[in-house]
C-alpha cells in the first residue's frame, strides 16, 4: 500500500534495537483517514471471504479493526483484553501472549459469548514482529471453532520471523507494508 509506506517514510521514526515509532499516526495519535484507506484495503484483499467479526488485540488494534469493520457492513469488533477486569465475567477463551516490546506475558481473553463456530473471523494488528500476538489470537478462534478467514497485518517487520512462521503454519497473511530493514542511519527499507 503505497501512501502507508509514504507516511511510514515521512513521519515513522527508527530507534535502536529495530524500533519503528509510527505513533504520530498510526497507534497514539490516529490518522482517521489513513485508517479509513487501511481498513478498505483490507477489505480489497479478504473480499471472497464472508466476514461475520473483527478480532484484534488492545489496544493499537483498536481502531483499525474498527474503521475496517465498515468496509464489511460493520460486523462486530472484538478485541482481546490483556487483564482481568471485572466487567469481563462468564467463560473465556484465553490465551498466553509475549510482549517482546514490553517484556511481558500477559493472559488475553475473550468472552466465549462472543464467538462461535458459526464465525468466520478476521484478525488485525498494527505490527507483527515475532508473531506472538497473532498466534495467541489464532489460539482463540481454534478455541472457539470459529474458522480463521486470515491476518490483517498494517506493518509487518519482514526481517523478524512472525511472519514466516504463520505462512509456514498455512495462515492467510495480508500484511500492508512489509519492512525489510529498518535502522536509525539508513532508515526504512521495504520489501
Amino acid at each position: 500500500m503505497e501512501i502507508l509506506k509514504q507516511r511510514i517514510l515521512k513521519d515513522g521514526h527508527i530507534k535502536a534495537g529495530n524500533i519503528i515509532k509510527v505513533d504520530s499516526f498510526l497507534n497514539h495519535q490516529m490518522d482517521i483517514q489513513l485508517l479509513n484507506q487501511i481498513g478498505e484495503e483490507f477489505a480489497k484483499r479478504f473480499a471472497d471471504e464472508k466476514i461475520t467479526k473483527i478480532l484484534t488485540i488492545e489496544a493499537s488494534g483498536i481502531g483499525i479493526a474498527a474503521l475496517t469493520s465498515g468496509h464489511f457492513g460493520y460486523v462486530p469488533v472484538i478485541f482481546a483484553k490483556k487483564t482481568q477486569s471485572k466487567n469481563l465475567d462468564g467463560e473465556l477463551y484465553k490465551s498466553k501472549v509475549h510482549s517482546f516490546t514490553k517484556g511481558i506475558t500477559y493472559d488475553v481473553q475473550v468472552s466465549k459469548k462472543y464467538l462461535s463456530p458459526e464465525d468466520n473471523v478476521l484478525i488485525i494488528d498494527d505490527f507483527l514482529a515475532k508473531g506472538q500476538a497473532l498466534l495467541g489470537l489464532i489460539d482463540i478462534v481454534k478455541q472457539s471453532g470459529a474458522k480463521l478467514a486470515g491476518c490483517g497485518i498494517v506493518i509487518e517487520k519482514g526481517f523478524q520471523d512472525g511472519g514466516k512462521i504463520l505462512r509456514e503454519m498455512g495462515v492467510r497473511l495480508e500484511s500492508l507494508a512489509i519492512i525489510k530493514s529498518a535502522d536509525p542511519e539508513n532508515g526504512v527499507t521495504f520489501l
